[in-house]
């Protein structure tokens, strides 16, 4: 975003900042949290953000990107359902795009199958009326959609640096999950192994950025 001159602001909800009026940004972009989208009760700020994100994908029908928590917020504030999956998809794990995956716009340039890092035990279980799954894992059915021509959602994370596993590692329910899926030792494991796949990790998530902001322009 620096490189490109693209101005924007960070809202952090779990600190008890505001939404700001959404007059007069060209992208919303909702990302990721260990709390799931039905605790509205220990986490009141989510009833606002779902609003906020109906008001600019259904009625503004402007460009969206939600990753992990943000792609189910998606789907949830639009009608569909989420819910826990039967056991939590941690580690890094081959995501397959579907036909129409392989079609869209925001994937172009992209292998069909990649490696990504996976780290969630809720799914997306019925995506929200009129959207089209653009990926698919074992484990789970939708690794990504589109609602529109501009609303997307990630389930799995591109948005990694050599610091993201350590760091996630710090979150209580992130640790537990990593050590109930791949067993004791597992975040060494982990961060070797996405240590050798950092260079593809970011050539992949370069080029997301680079179609999600062709698709902000409307090239």
């Amino acid at each position: 975003l620096a490189e490109d001159g693209i101005a924007w602001d960070a809202v952090e909800l779990d600190a008890g900042e505001p939404i700001p009026p959404l007059d007069g940004y060209d992208a919303l972009w909702v990302m990721g949290g260990p709390m799931d989208v039905w605790e509205e009760d220990y986490y009141p700020w989510m009833g606002p953000e779902k609003a906020a994100i109906r008001e600019w994908v259904a009625e503004r029908n402007l460009p969206f990107l939600g990753v992990c928590l943000g792609h189910q917020l998606l789907a949830d504030a639009l009608g569909g359902r989420v819910s826990p999956m039967a056991a939590p998809e941690v580690g890094i794990l081959d995501v397959e795009l579907t036909e129409a995956g392989r079609r869209d716009p925001l994937f172009a340039g992209l292998t069909p199958v990649s490696a990504c890092l996976q780290w969630h035990g809720t799914e997306i279980a019925e995506p929200p009326l009129g959207a089209r799954v653009l990926a698919r894992s074992h484990a789970s059915a939708v690794q990504a959609l589109r609602v529109g021509r501009r609303a997307y959602g990630l389930q799995y994370h591109v948005e990694l640096t050599p610091a993201t596993v350590s760091d996630w590692s710090a979150v209580p329910v992130y640790a537990r999950s990593l050590e109930q899926t791949l067993g004791p030792g597992a975040l060494d494991r982990l961060e070797a192994e996405a240590a050798a796949h950092m260079k593809g990790f970011n050539r992949a998530a370069r080029r997301l950025y680079d179609n999600f902001k062709g698709l902000v322009a409307g090239v």
